[in-house]
């Protein structure tokens, strides 16, 4: 499976392509007072996997797409749309809505995928895009920089199961704002009903390809970590920036231990990108 929204985590986990982390500036180098609205327009293309899962890589070229209200509603590609519906000390909960986009046998690949590809998921047929409706907790510690989130979500549509999402993550940057950096932690769980759309092998997928019949279980789909270094183009990102990024997850054993993986993929994943992102605003 080519799940795109790990790979758009890499997106979300870069402090946001253009605004730099929330560290207060030096005297006399603040930044100007922010806008009721922001919209930032990106662009990251990302060399990763063909599918979660593939030993065959492929190029995307990913949309980064972000917009906010305040420090209130927010909507982009890697983050979903959702509501701070909490928002003190520290703490944001609020309701959230994704997008998982489909998976074509024929390429491995999504809407984004420019070059490459593997052929290893024909037979297996293809995902629809599913949507996957919840809520998020986050805390935020030390100055902003540390910030822990957990997030659920039940699936409609391409899959009807339930995924949670959790990660841990530090960002910081030089006194200037010149340079900024994150690294963090993640791990993904799921149910059964999830599992088996992207890893499990029907006896009529089996009778296709070849592949051992198997059903996959619920618990850690994945684990990893993600990296990334953005530089700010002018004086506080005024021309935008560009951020390099990568990441490392691992598969695990309720999903790598299935027949599609042992014989057509390998549990190691690994993938690098590099975004560019210009930030507007408005009252």
């Amino acid at each position: 499976m080519f799940r795109p929204l790990p790979f758009l985590m890499l997106l979300a986990a870069a402090p946001a392509l253009a605004q730099p982390a929330p560290a207060a500036p030096p005297a006399g180098m603040r930044p100007p007072a922010p806008k009721n609205w922001t919209l930032t327009l990106g662009i990251a293309p990302v060399v990763s996997p063909a599918w979660q899962g593939s030993r065959d890589t492929a190029l995307s070229i990913f949309p980064d797409l972000r917009l906010n209200y305040k420090d209130s509603v927010f909507f982009s590609v890697p983050d979903g749309l959702g509501w701070n519906a909490v928002n003190q000390d520290g703490w944001k909960i609020g309701p959230l809505a994704k997008l998982r986009f489909g998976r074509q046998e024929s390429t491995g690949g999504s809407p984004f995928l420019v070059t490459g590809g593997s052929t290893a998921l024909r037979g297996m047929g293809d995902v629809d895009l599913a949507g996957e409706f919840g809520g998020f907790a986050q805390k935020s510690l030390v100055q902003n920089k540390l910030r822990l989130r957990a997030e659920l979500r039940q699936g409609v549509g391409g899959h009807d199961g339930v995924v949670a999402d959790t990660s841990i993550g530090w960002n910081d940057r030089k006194k200037d704002a010149s340079l900024l950096w994150n690294i963090g932690l993640r791990a993904t769980w799921a149910d059964a009903a999830y599992s088996n759309v992207y890893f499990g092998v029907t006896s009529a997928q089996a009778a296709a390809t070849g592949l051992t019949r198997f059903r996959t279980g619920s618990g850690l789909i994945s684990a990893g970590v993600n990296a990334g270094l953005t530089k700010p183009l002018g004086r506080f990102g005024k021309h935008g920036a560009i951020t390099l990024f990568t990441s490392y997850d691992r598969l695990g054993d309720v999903v790598g231990d299935s027949s599609l993986i042992r014989q057509r993929g390998t549990r190691n994943q690994f993938a690098i990108g590099l975004g560019y992102g210009y930030r507007f605003g408005w009252n």
